[in-house]
């Protein structure tokens, strides 16, 4: 049991650490800009420690036993549970609207591939670290 947690946290925190940086990239080249999207991260250690932190205990959801023969399936399936969150939760609480869209049209679409990367990634993981 303490191996398929610890399995998860770390596939959750390199999911995290994953997607954190592409999200990064992608708004240091103005991927993000080009798209009319309003975020803007800068890479530091403030940023992204917390989003290792929650990424690791969102990758917990995978000790839970919802198609364990499909990681990939999996990845994609779990990640919408971080992606609601951040639309219907984080996002207006920061007074963006309802999915992001003070941010930009296309936040929803963004926000749904940086949490598929890290699903996909947490799941891969996950699956070869708790065997």
């Amino acid at each position: 049991m303490l191996r398929n947690l610890s399995a998860a946290f770390t596939g959750g925190v390199i999911g995290a650490l994953l997607s954190s940086l592409l999200f990064w990239e992608l708004s240091r080249d103005g991927v993000i800009s080009w798209m009319g999207i309003a975020l803007h991260p800068g890479l530091s250690l403030p940023w992204l420690y917390p989003r290792l932190i929650v990424g690791g205990l969102w990758g917990l959801l995978f000790t839970l036993p919802l198609l364990p023969g499909r990681p990939a399936t999996r990845g994609l399936l779990w990640s919408l549970a971080p992606s609601a969150f951040m639309l219907l939760h984080q996002m207006p609480a920061a007074g963006r609207g309802l999915f992001g869209l003070g941010y930009g049209a296309l936040t929803p679409a963004l926000v749904l591939f940086i949490n598929a990367l890290w699903g996909l990634t947490a799941a891969l993981w996950y699956r070869g670290a708790a065997r």
